[in-house]
């Protein structure tokens, strides 16, 4: 019998934004309002509907998602009814004994966020974080639950990724993944003091790249949240890009209706990082519907055609594959179509038209 692949092999809801942590590059401001939350019920309901959506992972981000009461609950919920696939990411904050016993009961997919060694971690994320996320990243470990371990590349980290790597490595996750620094919620108004430079970020991808190749086994991977790595994969791999490109990388840019998640409040959105765009609430659409509607929305196939990208962006000869990170690019420019500032890369047609003159 013919099998239907689902739109997305995983729908993430942001269960909360409340978290003991404050960490700088936080996406999310402090202010919150406790009933902005769903409720557990409501929280039934989107579970229902990803799994009617075709998803059969469910993931769960925050915030902190240990603080929910009922997030187990929730997960029981996913597994009993459904026998989804659960992951959930923690930042080993509110991470305790009854906690691990309960993700392990639940063969939940936990992801550990830490942000390099000791001493830069600890400076985004506050003393001691560092030695909670590492304690959480042992136990899981020990437990066969632990997935993956997320780093955002800082100032302060990118001259030593290899760090979370091996971290990654020796406890037995399936993926080390690196994020570029967004400027959306405590971010935007920290980003001179945290995001990494252009060139920085060009030196820190082909470093990232050798490691992806220095650790390359069946059972690790070596992964990227940023648009900008698909080149530079291209560059250094040509003859195996499009498998990785299609099969493995993460990093492209959703925001044109290729994604959709769930915010603590039931609001779908179509990016996992810009808190602008929201196309609906579950309260009162399913996602089935909603994701139809963003399929054909004017707004976001105008975001899926690359030719109307503006500046460097629009004449790159990558930017099919890559077409930069739209939420930056309107952060620092306005425009939602124009360049990502973040990229050192001047494309082809521009070098070309520099020497002409």
């Amino acid at each position: 019998m013919a099998t239907t692949k689902p739109p997305l092999y995983m729908v993430t809801w942001r269960c909360t934004r409340r978290c003991v942590g404050n960490c700088l590059y936080c996406s999310y401001t402090r202010e919150y309002a406790k009933d902005a939350e769903v409720d557990t019920k409501t929280a039934f309901k989107i579970v229902d509907e990803i799994h009617n959506f075709g998803s059969p992972w469910f993931g769960i981000s925050g915030g902190e998602p240990l603080v929910r009461s009922d997030i187990f609950d929730i997960i029981e919920h996913a597994k009993k009814a459904y026998n989804m696939e659960v992951s959930l990411i923690t930042s080993g904050f509110a991470f305790d004994e009854k906690r691990l016993s309960n993700l392990v009961r639940n063969d939940v997919h936990t992801a550990v966020s830490i942000d390099g060694n000791r001493e830069a971690n600890d400076i985004i994320r506050g003393r001691g974080s560092y030695d909670k996320a590492l304690f959480a990243m042992k136990k899981l470990s020990e437990n066969g639950i632990l997935d993956c371990v997320v780093t955002t590349m800082t100032k302060y980290n990118i001259k030593d990724l290899e760090h979370p790597v091996k971290l990654a490595a020796e406890n037995g996750a399936k993926m080390v993944v690196f994020h570029n620094i967004v400027p959306v919620g405590r971010a935007g108004s920290n980003m001179p003091d945290l995001a990494p430079s252009p060139e920085d970020y060009e030196w820190a991808f082909n470093q990232i790249y050798d490691l992806q190749v220095k650790y390359e086994r069946n059972d690790f991977k070596v992964n990227v949240y940023s648009p900008f790595y698909a080149r530079i994969v291209k560059q250094k791999n040509p003859a195996n890009f499009w498998d990785w490109f299609t099969n493995d990388f993460l990093g492209k840019c959703t925001i044109g209706g290729k994604y959709i998640g769930l915010t603590e409040n039931g609001d779908y959105r179509p990016c996992g990082f810009h808190e602008g765009y929201r196309v609906g609430n579950v309260k009162d659409k399913s996602l089935k519907a909603t994701w139809d509607e963003l399929q054909h929305s004017e707004f976001h196939m105008k975001l899926r055609d690359r030719t109307n990208l503006k500046g460097r962006c629009g004449v790159c000869e990558y930017r099919e594959i890559c077409g930069g990170c739209r939420t930056r690019a309107e952060y620092y420019t306005g425009d939602l179509f124009e360049s990502d500032p973040a990229c050192a890369y001047v494309p082809r047609a521009l070098r070309e038209e520099k020497e002409r003159k």
